[in-house]
């Protein structure tokens, strides 16, 4: 396929993303989004089987926060290796270390080698994520964008029709090893429909930096260096945290300093990794990347506890709990849909807003529902208003992201959007986990679920309160003004 050059990209602005330029692409990435889904949502279902069987109930939040702290390295590596060389290198990377980690965690034999499967998996993943968005960002014009999201949006949707009830029917049938070894299958047909797509990426010039001439480094003002590896170091030490945050449970006596301590490190660890402002919620860039990981804290928090509390709650089967999922998911991509359908006739910080209070309101209901024995189909239709929620505020988030980014600077601010959403996803679970394991301890383990939902509800109204801040100032409006150090 030949490359798509600047001024090729400009004269396809009218294209669609199936138009015979974009098509393979199009496929290619669609395809690996399919796997990543597929994987999510087959794990989450049959996890709580999985805990059971190896006793791992103590490592049950580890094992869904550890990728997400490991995905930070690699959205980190990728970026860096993107900026410097364009995605194709770190994208066939990053999908030959998910596999790797797949087959450790299938063929695993306790939860805690389960757990470094899972950790392996998870660095392949998140790289996965950031390539792909360098190669959105390279390939479609800007007028593209909101649709092809919208396309991976809607590439959950088989996935999320069949995967939770396949992955439920076969670790009921055969064996939840088979969940991740199953996925493995999926890698080589993902990776072998994007080849062609990816060809012509091979060596492409920044058309804003000499050719030949090292990347600029974003994260010291504009000074040209080989690698970034203090950031690399940094995303180290954030995911270093993370992982103690998570196992600060098992310290009886000094469990609450070291979880305190470990989330002061992560925050100080993610700074350099993120535009500046972000902590602080600055209008434009940083609010976009903040909103993303506060997002990602509130639904993935309460996401991963919503098929343990119908399995333990409710007694339903891993395969019916499992369909939970599916009905977010379903909603996510009919969500991202109308986005993309209604484009710039939906103002960005609307969308964003809408999103966020759908969002709260659904977990809310999962709260209230909770509390009071409400039936299960009450907590399972507020999922589908969750996942439309997000869909609608996810697909818009990932624009503002690359439509406030530069040649320079595409790689630095994908991986800032993709660590704000896993190291916020990561953090909640950690502290989601160290909530349900102190109410079980105390004895109280109906007040667990509780807990959880309590804690994710009270994100999800700090997302409701950022959202508005979207919206970039009229100086800073312009692409390429997002800045790299936090």
């Amino acid at each position: 396929m030949p490359a798509l050059r600047p001024a090729r990209v400009s004269s396809l602005n009218s294209a669609g993303i199936f138009d015979r330029d974009y098509l393979l692409v199009t496929l290619g990435a669609c395809a690996l989004v399919f796997l990543a889904a597929f994987e999510s949502l087959a794990v989450t279902t049959i996890m709580p089987v999985v805990s059971r069987e190896l006793d791992g109930a103590a490592l049950y939040a580890l094992a869904f926060a550890g990728p997400f702290a490991t995905g930070v390295i690699g959205m980190v590596a990728a970026g860096n290796w993107s900026d410097r060389h364009g995605p194709v290198g770190p994208l066939y990377a990053s999908v030959a270390m998910f596999a790797v980690g797949l087959l450790a965690a299938g063929t695993a034999g306790s939860m805690p080698a389960l757990v470094a499967g899972r950790l392996v998996q998870g660095l392949g993943g998140g790289a996965i994520t950031v390539a792909l968005y360098v190669v959105i960002a390279r390939v479609y014009p800007r007028a593209l964008h909101p649709k092809i999201f919208a396309a991976f949006s809607a590439a959950w949707v088989i996935p999320s029709l069949v995967g939770p009830f396949a992955a439920g029917l076969v670790a009921q049938l055969a064996s939840w090893h088979w969940v991740f070894l199953g996925v493995v299958g999926l890698v080589v047909p993902a990776l072998l429909m994007i080849v062609p797509a990816l060809r012509g990426l091979h060596g492409t010039p920044d058309a804003d930096i000499p050719e030949g001439a090292p990347p600029v480094d974003m994260s010291t003002g504009g000074a040209r260096k080989a690698w970034g590896y203090g950031r690399l170091a940094w995303a180290t030490l954030a995911a270093l945290a993370v992982l103690g945050l998570n196992l600060s449970v098992r310290l009886p006596v000094a469990g609450g300093v070291v979880g305190v301590a470990a989330v002061a490190v992560a925050l100080i660890a993610v700074r350099p990794l993120v535009p500046q402002g972000t902590l602080t919620a600055r209008r434009g860039l940083p609010s976009v990347i903040l909103t993303r990981g506060l997002a990602a804290a509130s639904f993935f928090g309460a996401e991963v506890y919503l098929p343990y509390l119908l399995v333990e709650r409710y007694s339903f089967t891993p395969t019916f709990a499992g369909l939970t999922l599916t009905g977010g998911a379903v909603a996510w991509a009919a969500g991202s849909a109308v986005q993309g359908r209604l484009g710039e006739r939906l103002d960005h910080r609307r969308a964003v807003r809408i999103g966020a209070a759908l969002v709260l309101a659904a977990i809310a209901l999962v709260l209230v529902s909770t509390v009071l024995g409400w039936p299960a189909v009450v907590a399972i239709a507020a999922w589908v208003l969750a996942g439309g929620g997000m869909g609608l505020m996810y697909a818009r988030l990932s624009v503002m992201t690359l439509g406030l980014s530069s040649k320079q600077n595409e790689g630095f601010n994908s991986s800032a959007m993709s660590i704000s959403d896993s190291l916020g996803g990561a953090l909640s679970l950690a502290t989601t986990g160290i909530v349900f394991s102190a109410f079980t301890m105390a004895g109280a383990p109906a007040a667990s679920f509780a807990g959880v939902f309590a804690l994710t509800a009270v994100i999800a109204a700090a997302v409701v309160v950022v959202a508005p801040r979207v919206a970039a100032p009229q100086a800073s409006a312009r692409p390429g003004r997002g800045r790299s150090k936090g």
